[in-house]
């Protein structure tokens, strides 16, 4: 198997990783992927929270590889309260 480093940004990001959404009791959403230990956000709404996400995977993904941690690679789901991003 490859490390990250020979896989690369454009690789990961263009995973489909499983994201979660949830509406707070303030309004709004929280999505996580939960693969990506910590990678979370809100948003006011699902778009929005979609993109925050998308961006926030990709910085998630950036960082483990500046910083040689691993990423682990997406465990399929059947719920359906996840969005594939790619």
């Amino acid at each position: 198997m490859a490390n990250n480093e020979e896989k690369g940004l454009t690789y990961f990001v263009s995973l489909p990783f499983r994201i979660e959404i949830h509406p707070t009791a303030e309004g709004g959403f929280v999505a996580a992927i939960p693969d990506l230990l910590g990678c979370i956000t809100q948003g006011d709404t699902k778009e929005e929270v979609l993109q925050m996400i998308a961006d926030a995977k990709e910085a998630w993904i950036e960082t483990a590889l500046e910083e040689g941690v691993e990423i682990p690679e997406p465990v399929p789901n059947e719920d359906e309260s996840w969005y594939p991003l790619h």
